[in-house]
């Protein structure tokens, strides 16, 4: 009888352990903490990826000859990115709500530039060149749309039940000049993101759900044209569909970056030991980056890769379930979408869920606009974060890293004398 009550008591004391632990989860700064430490660690598990993946790359294509030239550009783009996210973490919502037009309208204005002197990449006409400086607009429009959507129905949140409302401004004409102009350079990719944050926006806001019937039926149709009007496209999608295997055409990227898969088996070949990069893959430290981790790290670098995705996710979820402020809430629901749709899309055309259309794994692929901007938004998230009152509360009653350094090494000196 006492060994039956000893292990009770044993047992009731564990699942006390790990409710208290669970508990931790309800604390008003959890999003906070997670919205700094998975953007951290993508973003560093991100630059050692490009370091292994881009090597050959380097090696092959670069003037000066060096294994380190994509790393050390995508290692700048990432203290850029820093920057502009610690300087967006510090923004307080008022002050996001003014930027909303202003972001928008100079994304718009750059994405109509792309229409005359942009440059065409893979087939999609989507940069604008500067010099050795190269931007893609259509990575500040996702920016721009996720603000300018927030304020635009957060001012009409009594109104959203009638469908004029839902449409003007937001949709027409906001968000379909950003559509049309992204779609004029034939990026498809690009295009899909934008449709999900607009959906999610939308979603978020509370439109009734029949609009959304007839809003995919008219997307789904523009995007049907534009596949069979370019045989680009086209070819991307017989490729998917199983009707192109052609190792030396089309139809490589994709068969190869499962290759690189199924090379690395359960625990991978080891980081840096990829073969595929040498060579084989296109675009191995971009879009198909997804495929070098499986290669080198197996089945737990993309298992983790998803974990920290779906954590992100979720503090995103936490912020709009939390937040009292509409245009917070929108806003987050559209940054969610943008940043967990385009990681669905680049993993699904990495493992053929999906047909390849070209966008970048957040935070991880190589490339410079995609990085900073990906940054700033989850730096506005931060602060979004940070400036819930009670998160606010008790992170201004918490000493700072540096004070707490000092305050211990007081205390140490003080003990040796």
């Amino acid at each position: 009888m006492t060994s039956t009550a000893a292990k009770a008591r044993a047992s009731g004391s564990r699942f006390a352990r790990v409710r208290h632990w669970f508990g931790r989860f309800e604390s008003p700064t959890t999003t906070y903490y997670l919205l700094l430490a998975t953007t951290a660690i993508l973003v560093v598990f991100g630059l050692i990826m490009v370091l292994s993946a881009s090597a050959i790359t380097s090696l092959t294509q670069s003037k000066s000859g060096s294994a380190f030239t994509i790393f050390r550009s995508q290692l700048l783009y990432a203290g850029i990115g820093t920057v502009g996210l610690l300087i967006a973490s510090r923004i307080a919502v008022p002050l996001w709500k003014k930027l909303a037009l202003p972001i928008l309208g100079g994304a718009l204005v750059l994405q109509l530039l792309v229409a005359f002197i942009g440059t065409t990449v893979n087939g999609n006409r989507n940069w604008l060149r500067f010099g050795p400086v190269s931007i893609q607009p259509s990575e500040l429009v996702k920016f721009g749309l996720v603000l300018f959507g927030a304020l635009a129905l957060t001012a009409k949140r009594d109104k959203l039940g009638q469908i004029g409302h839902v449409v003007v401004p937001y949709l027409v004409p906001g968000a379909a000049i950003a559509l049309a102009l992204v779609l004029l350079g034939g990026d498809l990719g690009t295009s899909i993101i934008l449709a999900a944050i607009i959906a999610a926006t939308l979603w978020a806001a509370g439109v009734p759900l029949r609009w959304f019937l007839a809003s995919a039926l008219v997307f789904g149709v523009i995007a049907s044209a534009f596949v069979i009007s370019s045989p680009n496209r086209l070819g991307r999608f017989d490729v998917w569909l199983g009707r192109d295997t052609d190792m030396f055409g089309a139809a490589r990227q994709p068969m190869q970056g499962r290759f690189a898969l199924a090379d690395g088996g359960w625990f991978g070949l080891g980081l840096g030991a990829s073969r595929e990069k040498w060579q084989w893959l296109s675009e191995p430290h971009n879009d198909f980056i997804f495929a070098i981790i499986g290669e080198e790290l197996g089945l737990p670098g993309t298992l983790l890769i998803l974990l920290l995705f779906g954590l992100l996710a979720y503090a995103c979820y936490r912020l709009v379930l939390r937040s009292r402020d509409m245009f917070v809430r929108l806003a987050t629901a559209g940054a969610m979408a943008w940043i967990v749709a385009q990681a669905m899309v680049n993993i699904g055309a990495v493992i053929g869920l999906l047909p390849v259309i070209g966008v970048p794994l957040p935070l991880v692929s190589s490339g410079g606009s995609s990085l900073i901007t990906t940054m700033g938004i989850l730096g506005m998230l931060i602060a979004f974060a940070r400036h819930e009152p009670d998160c606010a509360e008790q992170l201004a009653g918490r000493p700072s890293i540096l004070r707490r350094s000092a305050t211990v090494a007081t205390s140490r000196g003080r003990r040796s004398e």
